[in-house]
């Protein structure tokens, strides 16, 4: 059977390459986003499905700036290729994903139809969920309603971060997806529509600056979810106003849940000795990592010894 893989970033390029190494098809070709240049030198910044395709030796890799590009459809078209696969790529038209005879699958980072979007698991870890997983199902118009053809699950440890989640996800994705490509050759698939599961559909919108930002008056639990369900990337954030002192713009990348006295209004910010604690609408939350904007990571205890301040309050 010969595919096309259509992908980005590394969790694409990881499943990517288990394909590769499992020999269950021909991969005729490879479509991922167009170069950029930028970062320190104006150097080129290749996608990381695009290294991985030059790794393994794939010769057909599209670029394309518009999907649409009837350039683009007709090098497409010109691969021949059985079925698509999809992972992390962008939104697909139907004159692509309706071209190959076997359709197309998507493997999405969540337990559809929960999280359809941009950012499964960082919403499911900010949300507190004890299990996530990943999906595999055909495309169609809408995005992410496709009919299921399997899914996977994984249990979410309360303490766990959205980086140890994906990483989770992106084996569990590439031996899911493995086998799906099998299945499918082999005509051994059976399709649940999401309208069939009985779970209400829920969405994951892509992840802003504002989305980010730590809202002291939720709880303890609340804002630990928050904060694990962004880091390491691209971090949850608050500002502090000291006394007699400049505002700082703090990112926070770990917290504890502890059981300690309240150290004032939500939003208060206390050192104590080694520690920094901040109060949330029940109780104080420890900050354990935290990163200062323009420096680098780094624990509480390192920042605590650079501060001159034992108190302030977020703004």
């Amino acid at each position: 059977m010969k595919i096309v893989f259509l992908g980005n970033p590394e969790f694409a390029a990881y499943v990517l390459k288990a394909i590769h190494e499992a020999n269950c098809c021909d991969i005729v070709g490879v479509v991922t986003m167009p170069d950029k240049v930028g970062g320190r030198g104006n150097k080129v910044i290749e996608s990381d499905v695009k290294k991985t395709a030059m790794e393994i030796g794939i010769a057909n890799i599209l670029q394309p700036e518009k999907l649409r590009d009837p350039q683009f459809l007709e090098s497409l078209k010109a691969l021949e290729a059985d079925l698509f696969v999809v992972i992390a790529f962008r939104m697909l038209p139907e004159v692509v994903w309706s071209m190959p005879p076997m359709g197309t699958f998507n493997l999405h980072a969540s337990l559809l139809p929960l999280y359809r979007g941009a950012a499964p698991i960082n919403r499911a870890v900010m949300n507190g969920d004890a299990q996530t997983g990943v999906t595999t199902f055909f495309l169609r118009h809408e995005l992410d309603t496709g009919a299921i053809i399997d899914r996977e699950v994984i249990e979410v440890g309360e303490d766990e971060n959205a980086g140890s989640v994906h990483d989770r996800l992106m084996e569990l994705g590439a031996r899911l997806t493995v086998q799906t490509i099998k299945n499918i050759q082999t005509g051994e698939i059976k399709l649940t529509e999401q309208d069939d599961t009985g779970i209400t559909p829920t969405g994951a919108p892509k992840i802003f600056k504002d989305t980010c930002k730590i809202d002291w008056t939720k709880t303890q639990r609340e804002v630990h979810n928050h904060v694990r369900g962004l880091s390491p990337y691209p971090g949850a954030w608050s500002k502090f106003q000291p006394e007699g002192a400049a505002a700082v713009e703090l990112k926070v990348l770990a917290t504890k849940k502890v059981d300690e006295p309240a150290v004032g209004e939500p939003g208060t910010i206390v050192a104590k000795g080694k520690r920094l604690f901040v109060q949330c609408q029940d109780a104080p939350i420890e900050l354990l990592e935290v990163q200062p904007a323009g420096k680098r990571r780094m624990t509480a205890d390192e920042y605590i010894r650079g501060i001159r301040w034992s108190q302030a309050a977020s703004i």
